[in-house]
């Protein structure tokens, strides 16, 4: 075997053990936090029934977040994409319908929340990237345009991600709220920022080496045997 086969080898392993980690805590925080918002909430932390419209806002948005959240790591599995198509056309779909739906309940929740002005510009600015990125993805497809749909599909589903990253950071946060002499809405607000700009940059750095970096490489080798 050669050393370039090796390396593809080794590469292939690494994306399937980091899509299995991803996959699987998607799934878990899916099950996790979706369902209590189904049956009234009663054990969600920090929810005030008094706002007019608050919890219903959230349920709204859980279901369909939840729902991007489950489907985004499959749309990812290329012999999924070449063997299923059609299912694959269908899930994609499927997954913008509810980034949208998602987004939009998110905007009320967002403006309501007694959180602080902190926590609410980061859902904003989550929100609006959310959806900027699921609209370019469903442009460049709509156009043809399949490598650049990836690459806004491979942001967008960064963005869906943060569910998890967030209640990550917040648990990591929490160990350190005594120590450190935290607020409960210190840790939400920064865990809030942390996971819409660091899934940012993890998803660009993946974009560059993992889907740009390969098709440099070939055009110059192609430049080199001209």
């Amino acid at each position: 075997m050669s050393a370039v086969t090796m390396s593809r080898e080794v590469r292939r392993r690494w994306w399937w053990v980091l899509w299995s980690l991803l996959t699987l805590s998607a799934l878990a925080i899916a099950a996790v936090f979706v369902p209590p918002y189904m049956v009234g909430g009663t054990t969600v932390p920090g929810l005030n029934r008094s706002i007019p419209g608050y919890y219903v806002s959230l349920v709204i948005h859980a279901m369909p977040a939840g729902l991007a959240l489950v489907i985004g790591p499959f749309q990812f599995v290329t012999p999924l994409r070449v063997r299923f198509p059609r299912a694959h056309r269908i899930a994609g779909r499927v997954y913008l319908i509810s980034v949208l739906i998602a987004s939009l309940a998110a905007v009320y929740s967002s403006v309501v929340t007694e959180s602080g002005l902190t926590l609410q510009v980061a859902f904003f600015m989550l929100i609006a990237a959310w959806l900027y990125t699921g609209v370019m993805a469903y442009r460049t497809i709509r156009r043809g345009e399949v490598q650049l749909h990836r690459i806004w599909m491979v942001r967008n589903y960064a963005l869906t991600f943060a569910a998890v990253t967030l209640r990550l950071y917040q648990l990591i946060g929490l160990q350190l709220m005594d120590p450190m002499g935290w607020e409960y809405p210190q840790i939400y607000a920064s865990s809030a920022w942390a996971s819409l700009f660091g899934n940012a940059i993890i998803a660009e750095y993946f974009i560059v080496q993992r889907m740009l970096a390969p098709v440099a490489r070939r055009k110059r080798l192609e430049n080199v045997a001209q």
